[in-house]
């Protein structure tokens, strides 16, 4: 009996050995796309986003990398360090601190809607962004790290090596899957349910104020802050308070050119109400700050945007105006989108 057991399970190994694994399919992983409900009202994606779409695990495992300190050089700092769900994924300090309190160059930006964005950081120096988080990870005043810190550090952990292979079908930690999952992750971190869109959609009304401001917001704002993102995505300067850092030239950095010296990517205004402080290396408190500097005059440039200098370097703004102005900001915010 038991020899008649020992042959047959001789004969069954014998028989898969000598099978062609050509016979046999790999366990196929479903990892499907995610559905993410844009508003028909929103421009088209990153023409970059779309050879990386989100995907189920892809933004599973970008989460955990965006909240993994690991990520920085001594573990303390995550990029959900600086970009904090609470403040529209920004932060409430004037420039961003990375590790051992040091101080970075910018005022951390909300990094919402980024699949619609044509540029990425403050001087539009990324076209994708998957070539973004490499930035924060190495450079010395945020992570001070390397990719290949990184991959030592995360390389024997079980949980991403099950993600990995459930993202990308095998376990191989690559930079490039790196930056593609954490890409994949901001790419969902869509904000679209404000008050303003629920007047769009006929579902509310402004209040008296709010439709004022929009009122003034329509005739004053709008040739900047335009569109279903509030942002035409263009580099202007503004005549803000210039950061006197000798490495701060604004767009300049990125394109050499003088004629973009201290221009800036137009800032978002959706959720502005919980990113304070304002301007590229946080110059403003509060938006009251801000609309009384335009109504003051702003600093003069040779590249002054035209519609300051078309105005005697000024946008005049009555208090009245001013409040209703962020009576109608506060519209745009999105209490879903911070966790609210």
């Amino acid at each position: 009996m038991k020899t008649t057991t020992k042959i047959s399970v001789l004969l069954l190994l014998l028989c898969l050995i000598s099978c062609n694994k050509d016979e046999y399919e790999d366990i196929v992983i479903d990892n499907p796309e995610i559905e993410l409900g844009i508003p028909t009202s929103f421009p088209e994606w990153n023409s970059a986003a779309l050879k990386n779409k989100p995907t189920k695990y892809g933004v599973e495992l970008g989460e955990k990398l965006f909240t993994d300190p690991r990520l920085s050089k001594d573990n303390t700092i995550s990029c959900s360090s600086c970009h904090i769900q609470e403040s529209a994924y920004a932060d409430h300090h004037a420039q961003a601190i990375g590790i051992e309190g040091r101080v970075g160059l910018r005022n951390a930006p909300p990094i919402q809607n980024l699949l619609f964005m044509k540029y990425y950081n403050w001087d539009g120096s990324k076209l994708q962004l998957e070539n973004q988080p490499i930035v924060p990870i190495i450079t010395h005043e945020e992570m001070n790290s390397s990719i290949v810190e990184v991959l030592d550090k995360i390389g024997t952990d079980i949980e991403y090596k099950k993600l990995f292979k459930k993202a990308y079908g095998d376990e191989s930690m690559t930079p490039e899957r790196i930056y593609k999952s954490i890409a994949q992750y901001e790419y969902t971190l869509i904000s679209a349910d404000s008050k303003y869109d629920r007047v769009q959609l006929g579902q509310e009304k402004f209040t008296s104020q709010e439709a004022y401001g929009y009122k003034v917001f329509t005739k004053k704002c709008s040739s900047c802050h335009s569109g279903a993102l509030f942002t035409d995505q263009s580099f202007r300067n503004i005549g803000f308070p210039i950061n006197l850092d000798s490495n701060e030239t604004g767009r300049a950095r990125v394109t050499g050119d003088l004629k973009d010296y201290m221009s800036f990517r137009v800032p978002s205004l959706r959720n502005i109400e919980y990113t304070a402080p304002y301007g590229s290396f946080g110059q403003f408190s509060s938006l009251k700050e801000v609309l009384d500097y335009f109504d003051t005059g702003v600093l003069d440039a040779d590249n002054l945007d035209p519609i300051f200098k078309e105005a005697n370097n000024r946008i005049a703004l009555s208090e009245e105006e001013k409040e209703a102005l962020i009576a109608f900001m506060s519209t745009l915010s999105d209490s879903k989108f911070i966790g609210k």
